[in-house]
């Protein structure tokens, strides 16, 4: 079974800096392109960084030059740097991944759990 994972989110200052991380696990062959969102108490859900399966990347304008998406395909992993924190920033952060896996070898959409980012002022 497919899951995907996220880790590194918490309580940090403003101007801070902290890196969550997305981890696929079970039998995965790929991943293709993936994808950090985040949403806040009483708003929609909100792009913040992409980066496709070639390693173009894409930001929120919210966002750019403090944030930086990257990946480890050897270790299915996702990662996002997160630096300058604002209290704004405060939100749940998902994960979410187009991977193919066995058996099927289908390229599926996959959501993480979700993980806690709270930015004290």
């Amino acid at each position: 079974q497919v899951q995907l994972v996220e880790s590194g989110g918490g309580l940090v200052q403003a101007g801070g800096s902290l890196r969550l991380s997305c981890t696929a696990s079970g039998s995965i062959i790929s991943i293709s392109d993936a994808d950090w969102y985040r949403q806040a108490p009483g708003k929609k859900r909100e792009l913040v960084a992409a980066i496709t399966s070639g390693g173009s990347t894409n930001y929120a304008d919210s966002v750019k030059g403090r944030f930086a998406i990257s990946r480890d395909n050897a270790k299915n992993t996702v990662y996002l740097q997160m630096n300058s924190l604002k209290p704004e920033d405060t939100a749940v952060y998902y994960c979410h991944a187009d991977l193919s896996s066995l058996p099927n070898r289908r390229l599926s959409s996959y959501w993480g759990q979700g993980t806690q980012v709270t930015v004290s002022s």
